[in-house]
């Protein structure tokens, strides 16, 4: 979208190009979240890498490590490979029983109800904009 010969048409037609992220159709969201993720993690390069060989062998560690290792808080803090194969259902009902127990032995560190460890049926980037419905009202299940 930036590249001369596109943003020379748009001028021609009388189009004013936008680069603005929220909401625009030809943008990614779901990319851009990954590549945030993948340039704040402590193993990203510092320096260009020295052959596509090490390019490859770090971005194949880094999505391993993004779907085995790495808790994605929209998942309720489980793997996409636990998510992907169904090990997340035992572990979410392993962290209720955790906390509850942990409520019934220390009930004045509550204050309400424990974390809801349900399952996470729908995953979105923008709960408030899917169909319709505002973000107080848009519900996952």
């Amino acid at each position: 979208m930036k590249s001369a010969p596109l943003l020379a048409e748009l001028k021609k037609r009388g189009i004013s190009p936008s680069f603005s992220r929220p909401r625009v159709s030809n943008d990614n969201p779901y990319s851009e979240a990954l590549f945030r993720t993948l340039k704040y993690r402590p193993s990203f390069p510092s320096r260009p890498f020295v052959a596509i060989d090490a390019a490859l062998t770090w971005v194949t560690r880094f999505v391993e490590w993004y779907n085995t290792e790495h808790l994605h808080s929209a998942i309720n803090f489980v793997t996409p490979d636990d998510r992907h194969h169904g090990r997340h259902l035992k572990i979410l009902s392993g962290r209720r029983r955790v906390y509850e127990a942990a409520r019934r032995r220390h009930p004045e560190r509550w204050s309400g109800k424990t974390r809801n460890w349900d399952p996470i049926r729908v995953v979105c980037l923008n709960p408030e904009y899917d169909n319709g419905a505002s973000k107080s009202k848009a519900k996952h299940v």
